[in-house]
């Protein structure tokens, strides 16, 4: 019997894509908190999703260098388990309750891309950097301290899509109350049937459901960023009218689970 969690099956099951879950993630962040034209946020939002009338088109930036692992020491294989994500999170409601969704994603590598889609997180291929820090001081470590400058970027086909920047200012206890909310997604995989291609095999809204969420050393400072307009790209509608805060911070989490809030192929909607 062929086995593995995604494909490719194979006879040891050591082939697929994604090793099955629980799957463990440690990583660096810089948030970066902006405002953006209200009706192109909400332009973004699913079926199931409505606007955050207090939200004014509040997203926040996310630039990540993640480690990952299942149960197979999988993070003493970083060529296959190290990757680096880009992501947006819109504010949106659900049932009256504020969540986060996330529009676009993009990681630079193949597993950590299989993974999103299994959760509904709409990731693509792109080359993403930003600055790291290092413990033996020199110009080049960009220490975890006052005055730290922190650049990162989003590549995409070859046009640049994303350009941030953060300087630290002062430590604060928790990372900003938008990164604490739920995230929503949309798992949604058509079918290749004549006459079915408007109608998925899987339309579902679902919630992350994110166990042992660690965020240490958190800092804030003055925060820059910018979504240039590239050919075949959409990134660049969500532009900032205005840039807030910015945020760096390790974090660490957990997943194994999804709740489905609604699945579409069985209401007939979406």
């Amino acid at each position: 019997m062929l086995k593995g969690y995604t494909v490719p099956l194979s006879p040891l099951g050591k082939a697929n894509l994604v090793a099955a879950p629980p799957w463990h993630y440690s990583g660096d962040v810089i948030a970066l908190e902006f405002w953006t034209d209200p009706a192109a946020a909400n332009a973004t939002l699913p079926p199931g999703l409505t606007p955050d009338s207090q939200s004014a088109g509040h997203v926040l930036a996310l630039f990540v260098d993640w480690q990952f692992t299942a149960q197979d020491d999988e993070f003493l294989d970083p060529a296959r388990y190290q990757y680096r994500e880009f992501y947006v999170l819109v504010d949106a409601m659900y049932k009256g309750r504020p969540v986060a969704w996330a529009p676009y994603m993009y990681v630079d590598n193949d597993s950590a891309m299989a993974r999103g889609h299994a959760q509904g997180y709409p990731k693509r291929l792109g080359s993403i950097f930003q600055t790291r820090s290092f413990a033996a001081r020199s110009a080049a470590s960009a220490p975890i301290e006052r005055g730290t400058r922190f650049g990162a970027s989003l590549s995409v086909h070859g046009q640049r899509l994303a350009e941030g920047r953060l300087t630290l200012r002062e430590p604060i206890e928790t990372p900003p109350a938008a990164l604490l909310k739920s995230t929503v997604n949309r798992r949604y995989f058509p079918r290749l049937t004549a006459g079915r291609h408007d109608d998925p095999a899987v339309n579902e809204l679902v919630m992350a459901v994110t166990d042992d969420l660690q965020a240490v050393g958190v800092w804030t400072g003055e925060g820059d960023l910018r979504l240039p307009e590239a050919c075949g790209e959409e990134l660049h509608a969500l532009a900032p009218v205005r840039v807030g805060s910015g945020y760096r911070f390790s974090m660490s989490c957990s997943i194994s689970d999804l709740k489905i809030l609604e699945d579409f192929t069985v209401a007939g909607k979406g």
